[in-house]
This record gives structure tokens, sequence and C-alpha cells, in this order.
């Protein structure tokens, strides 16, 4: 009888051991397709969270061969897409992750879009932000 109730409670944390184990910090994921679209996803797998942010970029438009993985960080932190637009009229999107709060975010894209560093670009803002949990915020 003893050993019945072992056992079930084995099985029990075996069953439970897979949803423990995803607890924990995320990693985010970016792809993009340079003028056409882009995909962000979370995740723990740095495999998993790359192709899921490709097909993002594809369901978004693009063609697959053209959704480049563009950056993967673990943990995610806070993190921030930057629209940035070359003086001569192209634009691209730079991604910024990994920040430990969203002051230190902040201050990252302050510095990454200050144009007297970066005299060939006319513009540049964030315009997506994402907390440590993953969840997308509303750019202000």
């Amino acid at each position: 009888m003893i050993l019945k109730h072992i056992y079930t409670i084995l099985i029990a944390l075996a069953v439970a051991s897979p949803a423990i184990a995803q607890d924990g910090p995320i990693g985010i994921a970016f792809a993009e397709a340079p003028e056409q679209s882009s995909g962000v996803c979370t995740g723990q797998s740095t495999d998993k969270t790359l192709a899921c942010a490709r097909q993002k970029c594809v369901e978004g438009g693009a063609m697959a061969q053209d959704c480049l993985r563009v950056k993967w960080c673990y943990p995610a932190g806070w993190s921030a897409d930057l629209f940035v637009q070359h003086k001569e009229g192209i634009h691209w999107h730079e991604y910024l992750c990994g920040w430990d709060s969203k002051e230190a975010l902040m201050a990252a894209v302050e510095v990454a879009c200050d144009l007297s560093r970066r005299d060939f670009i006319r513009e540049c803002s964030a315009v997506r932000f994402w907390d440590d949990r993953g969840q997308e915020l509303q750019a202000n």
C-alpha cells in the first residue's frame, strides 16, 4: 500500500516537472525581412523561439527566405524595437534587449538614437517595447 502511494507521488512529480522546468527566465527573438515584415517571439528554447519569430515574419507577408533571424537575447530583460531611417531614405529596425530595467532600456534607446553620434541617420525612435516577462507595451 505504501509502495503504491510512493509510486503515485513519483508519477505526479514526473508529470509536474515539465511545467516546473518552464518557469524561469525567457529569451526574446527577432526576425526581419528588410522593408517587408518582422516577427518577435519569447520563449526558453533558442531554436524554437527564433523559428517562431521567423514564422511571424512570414505571416506578416514576407517570404521565408527573406525573414532573417537578427537577434536573440537570453534572458530577454527589457527590450525595444527601434525604427531607424538613413538620410537617403532607406530604413531598418534595430533591437535592444537584455536590459535589467525600463530605465536602463530607455537610457540605451537615448544613446542608440543620439543623432549627434550617427550623422548618417535622419530619424530614430523606439516603436515597440517588451517588459522582462515578454509582454509588449505601447510606445509613447
